[in-house]
């Protein structure tokens, strides 16, 4: 817990620090979710150790509320100082709000992510809060609802298929995942009888408007188009997650016309140790899928039956932003694990 906590809490710190002091603080927000990510990644041998998956962790969800929190106050900050309010200079202000957005997109995603698939009422409402702070609100409906019942298959906006390229997939994805939650939310309410007003596409709009006349009150026009801009550059790294996690893996239809069950070859992981314990283990995501009650710290890693991918998670993200490198790298990965049987 001590890695997850240090490589999480200081990106946090480093944006404060940046947004009041100015001075070599954004570089060293932005160096630290770029060139120390991964050059620590590098340096060390990759983690494919396993915890004992029934050891609990008490630390694991007060760190995720922690960080929830956290999140809300980097949020503010780095709005009214990348919006010009801090007296920074350009310079920092472009450095930090691009470390803001990468960790925006690299922690606090996957805080949100975690805290939505927790028992705990207050915990999942803290969860969606933070997606919606990010303007995307709906992937937490998305994410549960679809992602979870229709992964690898095109019933699922949020599972790249083989071939496609990642501006393609995020066009379809970006419009898709919004269209889907609202159905499986709306059927939902229909079932049980709940009034409309309860609908939570109302919280993700509302609130959403709601934080950009906080970026108003915080650094006025010029505070909007900087909080709007970090959250595209987030949620771009969201839909990059999940193209990456998923590309070319696709589940069999049995003869009854279902899906096969989600299995550990339906996910592509990472065994990266640094970039794994920024991202709250996501690169582990295969175990993520077949158990997703399960803690992120015990999550499990097996590189026999999982596929792997063959840099860091982060990497993979940036060469999926050049769709011929990224078709090079992965096509035929993608086509050896579509013959996989467990």
């Amino acid at each position: 817990m001590t890695l997850f906590a240090i490589a999480t809490i200081t990106p946090a710190v480093l944006i404060i620090l940046a947004a009041v002091f100015g001075g070599l603080w954004p570089f060293f927000a932005f160096g630290y979710m770029t060139v120390i990510v991964f050059t620590l990644d590098r340096l060390a041998a990759h983690n494919t150790e396993n915890p004992d998956p029934e050891v609990e962790f008490p630390g694991a969800r007060p760190l995720l509320a922690l960080l929830g929190l956290g999140h809300f106050v980097a949020l503010g900050i780095s709005v009214w100082a990348v919006g010009g309010q801090a007296g920074i200079g350009i310079t920092s202000q472009v450095l930090l709000g691009l470390a803001s957005a990468l960790a925006f997109g690299q922690i606090a995603h996957p805080v949100a992510h975690e805290l939505i698939h927790k028992p705990n009422r207050f915990l999942r409402l803290m969860g969606r809060w933070i997606y919606t702070s990010l303007l995307v609100g709906h992937h937490a409906s998305a994410h549960l609802r679809v992602h979870h019942v229709y992964v690898g298959s095109n019933s699922d906006p949020n599972s790249a298929r083989l071939g496609e390229g990642f501006y393609r997939f995020a066009l379809r994805a970006g419009i898709g995942s919004f269209r889907a939650g609202l159905r499986a939310e709306s059927v939902l309410l229909q079932r049980g009888g709940k009034p409309w007003l309860t609908h939570p596409y109302l919280q993700y709009v509302g609130g959403g408007i709601a934080f950009i006349l906080g970026a108003y009150v915080l650094a006025g026009v010029g505070g909007i188009l900087c909080y709007v801009a970090m959250c595209s550059y987030a949620q771009m790294q969201i839909l990059m997650s999940d193209y990456v996690q998923h590309y070319g893996l696709r589940r069999k239809v049995r003869p009854d016309g279902k899906l096969e069950p989600v299995g550990p070859q339906h996910s592509w992981n990472a065994p990266h140790w640094f970039s794994s314990a920024v991202t709250l283990n996501a690169p582990r995501h295969s175990d993520h899928h077949v158990t997703p009650s399960r803690d992120y710290p015990v999550l499990q890693l097996h590189p026999d039956n999982m596929p792997m991918l063959p840099y860091s998670l982060p990497v993979m993200a940036a060469l999926c932003l050049v769709p011929p490198l990224w078709r090079r790298t992965m096509d035929h990965r993608a086509r050896k694990w579509a013959a996989f049987e467990i």
